[in-house]
């Protein structure tokens, strides 16, 4: 999986567009919707269709937020989009239909599959997830199941028979420092920025923020210094990082609040458009959204203009 991604060919954009996932126009999302119902009805299912989701005769409900992203972003185009919509309709529903896997796996087989998740706000329900840990506004950790086909968000109910929370958590951090590195690649330009971007399939590739400092040590071979770093986190397959030596963060602040928030935009698994300073652990925001909402500004508190100015003085 590569940092950027190629845009399939697809209506223009200048095309009515669609009004719940405006990155389609009108008429490919009827087409993306013709293909989700087509799919449930392979499987036996009849569903109604509604613009963010579908809903069977038991009353089930089926959103389609991840699985449009997935279409929008599958370079192959529209011509994909039946198999794509079928493929995850089989997954979805083989997940539901079968045995809970917190009933039928050993509680050792559970808690080596364990592993911390970052997650954004959107779709996120505090009553069910009581023992969150907040990161940042809109940022949360959760522990979560990793499955062969799927991910179990792991609620209050599901983690009470299985241990303590400090514990499992615990378990889960450990579980997220083995992963391997998928991938690793350098953004920057001729003016000096630079930044460092961590890509892989895993689902848990932007939650690597939670043991950054050990996976900055892995990755450059360097330890993090006591000013940090900052760090973007777009969506679950991405994890961006500058490690903060000089005056150099300056350009990759810049940098990256572009580059997150472009990578937040219509992906699956949407995390966080902004950029944050991390330090020991600790996730404070700096880029947030302009007054008009159209462009981006940084946004730093005194710790970090602080911080500026020294490296400044020490350039």
């Amino acid at each position: 999986m590569g940092i950027f991604r190629r845009g399939p060919k697809r209506d223009r954009s200048d095309a009515p567009r669609d009004p719940e996932f405006s990155y389609f126009s009108s008429d490919e999302g009827a087409r993306f919707r013709g293909h989700v119902r087509e799919a449930f009805a392979e499987r036996g299912l009849e569903v109604t269709v509604y613009a963010d989701m579908v809903k069977d005769s038991a009353g089930r409900q089926f959103g389609l937020g991840n699985l449009a992203a997935v279409c929008h972003n599958d370079d192959r185009g529209p011509r994909v989009w039946a198999e794509v919509a079928r493929e995850h309709v089989g997954m979805v529903l083989r997940t539901m239909d079968a045995p809970s896997a917190l009933d039928t796996l050993p509680a050792e087989q559970i808690r080596a599959q364990l592993y911390p998740r970052v997650i954004g706000s959107e779709g996120f329900n505090p009553h069910a997830f009581d023992y969150a840990r907040p990161l940042a506004p809109g940022l949360h950790e959760i522990i979560a199941l990793d499955l062969p086909e799927s991910v179990m968000m792991l609620t209050d109910e599901a983690l009470e028979p299985i241990g303590e929370v400090r514990e499992l958590r615990a378990r889960a951090l450990e579980n997220l420092r083995e992963l391997p590195v998928e991938g690793h690649e350098v953004v920057k330009n001729s003016e000096g920025m630079r930044f460092d971007v961590l890509v892989g399939d895993s689902f848990y590739t932007a939650s690597r923020v939670l043991v950054l400092d050990d996976l900055v040590q892995r990755v450059t071979g360097r330890r993090l210094g006591a000013d940090g770093a900052l760090v973007a986190m777009p969506f679950r397959h991405q994890l961006a990082f500058h490690a903060i030596r000089d005056v150099g963060v300056i350009q990759a602040l810049s940098g990256m609040a572009g580059f997150a928030a472009a990578g937040y935009q219509d992906t699956p698994g949407a995390i966080s458009p902004y950029v944050y300073w991390w330090r020991n652990g600790e996730l404070i925001q700096l880029s947030d959204r302009d007054e008009d909402g159209d462009g981006l500004r940084i946004v730093v508190g005194e710790d970090f203009q602080e911080l500026l100015e020294r490296l400044v003085e020490d350039q």
